[in-house]
Order: C-alpha cells, then structure tokens, then sequence
C-alpha cells in the first residue's frame, strides 16, 4: 500500500431524530437538495435542474462550506424508495462519501435517521469531531423546521 493510501480513514456519522410530521413530509423535504441549505448549516446552495424531490440516477452539484472553504461537491443519487429510503454518493476534491436516509412511522410521527460515511487525506484532527457536531445541528433544525410548518 503506498503511503497516501494508508492516510485515508473511512468515517460513519449514524444520528436520528423523532420529528413530528408524517413520513411523507419528512422524505418529502429532506430529498430536496436544493432545500439542504435550509437546515444544513455547512450546505450553501445546490443545484438539481428541478423541482421537488431528485430521483434515483440523478445528478446534481451543491456549494459547500467545509470549516469555512467553499467547496463545489458532485452527487449522484442511488436509492429513492419513497417514503422510506434515500441515498446519494458524493465526490469533491477533498472529501467523498454517501449520505443515506432511513425513514419509519413512530408515534404518530417519523423516525429519521440519517447515516454520513466518508473519506478523506485531510489531515485534521478535529475534522470528524466538528462533522459530528455540525450534523447533530443540521438534524436539530431538520426537525425544527418540519414541527413548524410556517418554516416549511
């Protein structure tokens, strides 16, 4: 293995949260990328050619802001199983991963859980600690948006 190789970790970030809408709803909102900047704090903008919610095979780019760089990053959706499963892959210059939603009816509401895997050579020592910290906001405002319709 060469020694850039062997510098690359493979992380996982696993959070839910019960939100207070139903199902639909929530599968609804959160498969909207052009919308993530609505409750995703490092998400800046994306653009998906459409409206509503992306089907599987689509593509679509979204501006980031990556510890305060602003990076374009490539997605390529994978699963679209409404309402229930979501998952997209992603590549940028310095970091490449999947984002994969899980969806299930819980007390008169939804569980949503939301599963970040990615690599990267970044060699920052907070990097994974700050990943899981911003991820914990974005789900946060996720549901605070969706439990106040007025925000939606």
């Amino acid at each position: 293995m060469r020694a850039a190789e062997q510098s690359i970790r493979l992380e996982r970030i696993s959070q839910e949260r019960f939100i207070q809408a139903p199902i639909e709803t929530v599968y609804d909102y959160v498969t909207q990328p052009d919308r993530w900047h609505e409750w995703h704090p490092t998400s800046l903008s994306a653009d998906t050619g459409t409206t509503g919610s992306v089907t599987a095979g689509a593509r679509f780019t979204e501006m980031v802001d990556l510890l305060g760089v602003r990076m374009p990053m490539s997605y390529r959706v994978q699963i679209t199983r409404r309402p229930s499963e979501f998952k997209t892959v992603f590549t940028s210059l310095a970091v490449d991963g999947s984002i994969h939603y899980f969806l299930r009816p819980f007390n008169n509401g939804t569980l949503f859980k939301r599963i970040l895997i990615y690599e990267t050579e970044l060699q920052l020592v907070t990097l994974h600690e700050r990943m899981i910290e911003l991820s914990g906001i974005a789900l946060d405002q996720l549901k605070h948006r969706l439990e106040n319709p007025a925000f939606v």
